[in-house]
């Protein structure tokens, strides 16, 4: 999308050209007039669509804003590790063992996306509002797209430092740079609610181009933002009405949800668009967040970053009856390859897996999408440092490579982030049913989901047909007994099948055990990565990340600055 804006300010450039050349606007500000149409409103409104995957926003480096969350969401919490080798990137291990530091220019780099996504927002509703050409149902809809983008950036900073201010469109004046520096103690919840209620009550059901938000969309956002509020009562009505509309339908095999070929499928609820051979300079279109998050070597040479961690891969275990081992799937580690070369013999582990955890983690001696089997070390890194996974889910796949790939840098392709799909929806029900007391229906729930991970033909096979590892899942067929006990395996449900998407840290700290849970996973992890042996979360402080020390200063008024540093920092 992002090559249609810079055609458009192009255009608006000479189209403005006249004798009057003497008239100079300021820098950086495209003349009101010139947008305030229907052509206007929509190059405006992908211009705020396009930052949806993180990229875009000033000197922040692609990955410090990624639509994914793959740092924050996933590296900061027990999912996955940094990857790469320890002086690569050493900002993202600070993320990881929890020495949050206000200077960490990542912190800065995400903010700048996410508020230059709510300018590019109330860019398009200041717009709307003075087009002339547009019907009102057209207004509508392009304020109700705009509010749903401005909701969802303004969600992302609410989920990244609890405390942001909250800037709409009767506070933003571009010409006025302080217009925006609106203090942060206000408790911006209330505000997302109404952009996401309003967006829910005026989209279309559908759209006719991809990625565009929907009315069902805008109401499971929506609904994730009513459970980050532990406003169960408020989400299960939205969440059964998506569910109600069988407008989604769960894909019939796991994979299929992470694959090029199936972006936008039956189950894809929003998508984060990417694209490549498009004609945008450097295939700038393609997933730019996850550049550094590929293997080093096989199917590309760069970069070893993202290495999921062995207590998720732990938590793919199963029982004898092929359920999760909830309580003490961590005691013993399935069996890696660190420390063993390629060439040299490799005894794979033999006990039970759920399947989808090799639809997940790359390891060895299993078939890496078609690229061949994981060969293990000669694919990583430094196993030493960062163990011996690999990550798998936004992989492009070989038969991808030339119509899917960038001609010269593979790693920038055009699988989709699946930011929501229907299994969100489902699983979000299940935790409403069990906060309401509903325990049955919630089990049934959390069947759905496994009911398709079972399914023999979504499992990763050999080339001979067979299963490549001893893979066993079940439902649950014996009633939950207690509140406890289901609000447990739905929680560990999600774990498993939205690992390395992005969302853990943030499950962690809406269900308040965020302590807990990563106090134990580092206690864990000293023994096998050294770099860990000091962290340690800190309750009441690391639920959130400190402020950027930029941001701080840059809000100063007559040399008073409205932004407030978090607790802690």
């Amino acid at each position: 999308m992002k090559q249609y804006i810079i055609l458009f300010f192009v255009m608006a450039f000479f189209a403005a050209c006249s004798n009057k050349f003497l008239d100079v606007a300021p820098n950086g500000v495209l003349p009101p007039d010139k947008v305030q149409n229907k052509t206007g409103v929509n190059a405006l409104l992908i211009a705020a669509y396009s930052l949806v995957d993180g990229v875009g926003a000033g000197a922040a480096s692609s990955w410090h804003g990624s639509g994914d969350n793959w740092i924050y969401g996933s590296v900061a919490s027990d999912d996955a590790y940094k990857g790469s080798t320890a002086g690569d990137q050493p900002e993202i291990s600070f993320i990881e063992a929890y020495n949050l530091l206000p200077d960490n220019n990542h912190f800065r780099g995400k903010w700048r996306t996410v508020y230059d996504g709510v300018a590019r927002s109330n860019d398009v509703i200041q717009a709307t509002e003075k087009a002339t050409d547009m019907t009102d149902d057209e207004k509508t809809q392009a304020v109700a797209e705009a509010r749903f983008l401005r909701g969802h950036y303004h969600f992302e900073a609410k989920k990244m430092w609890n405390n942001v201010p909250y800037i709409d469109d009767k506070t933003y004046n571009p010409q006025d740079l302080n217009s925006t520096k609106v203090p942060n103690t206000e408790d911006i919840w209330p505000k997302i609610n109404e952009d996401l209620k309003f967006a829910y009550d005026n989209l279309p059901a559908t759209q006719t181009q991809k990625g565009r938000a929907t009315k069902w969309a805008a109401g499971a956002m929506l609904a994730k933002a009513y459970l980050f509020q532990q406003k169960y009562a408020e989400a299960k009505v939205l969440l059964q009405a998506i569910y109600d509309s069988k407008q989604y339908v769960l894909v019939g095999k796991y994979q299929d949800d992470f694959r090029m070929a199936m972006n936008n499928n039956s189950e894809s609820i929003f998508e984060v668009q990417f694209s490549v051979n498009d004609g945008a300079p450097g295939g700038e279109n393609g997933n730019q967040g996850a550049t550094l998050n590929y293997p080093y070597g096989g199917p590309t040479t760069c970069c070893g970053f993202y290495q999921p961690s062995q207590n998720l891969v732990n938590a793919f275990k199963t029982d004898a009856n092929g359920l999760p081992m909830l309580t003490d799937f961590n005691n013993s580690d399935v069996t890696n390859d660190q420390g063993i070369e390629s060439s040299a013999p490799f005894t794979a582990y033999t006990g039970t897996l759920d399947p989808r955890l090799d639809w997940t983690v790359g390891r060895r001696g299993i078939p890496y999408l078609d690229h061949g089997d994981h060969p293990g070390k000669a694919w990583v890194r430094d196993q030493a440092y960062a163990g011996p996974y690999s990550p798998k889910k936004h992989l492009f796949y070989k038969s991808d490579v030339g119509s899917g790939t960038f001609a010269t840098n593979p790693r920038l392709n055009a699988n989709n982030y699946r930011m929501i799909r229907l299994a969100h929806v489902i699983l979000w029900l299940a935790e409403c049913e069990v906060e309401a007391g509903n325990l049955e229906n919630a089990r049934a729930l959390v069947n759905e989901i496994r009911r398709r991970a079972a399914n023999p033909d979504g499992m990763v096979k050999r080339a001979d047909g067979t299963p490549a590892a001893n893979y066993k899942i079940s439902e649950y067929t014996q009633a939950w007994t207690s509140q406890e006990t289901a609000r447990a395996a739905v929680r560990f449900e999600e774990r498993l099948e939205f690992a390395m998407e992005g969302h853990r840290f943030f499950d962690l700290v809406r269900w308040g055990i965020a302590d807990k849970v990563l106090n134990d996973y580092v206690a864990g992890e000293k023994l096998k990565r050294t770099y860990l042996s000091s962290a340690s979360f800190t309750k009441g402080k690391n639920e959130y990340y400190p402020i950027p020390l930029q941001e701080i200063l840059n809000s100063s008024i007559a040399g008073q600055p409205t932004l407030k540093q978090n607790p802690g920092y």
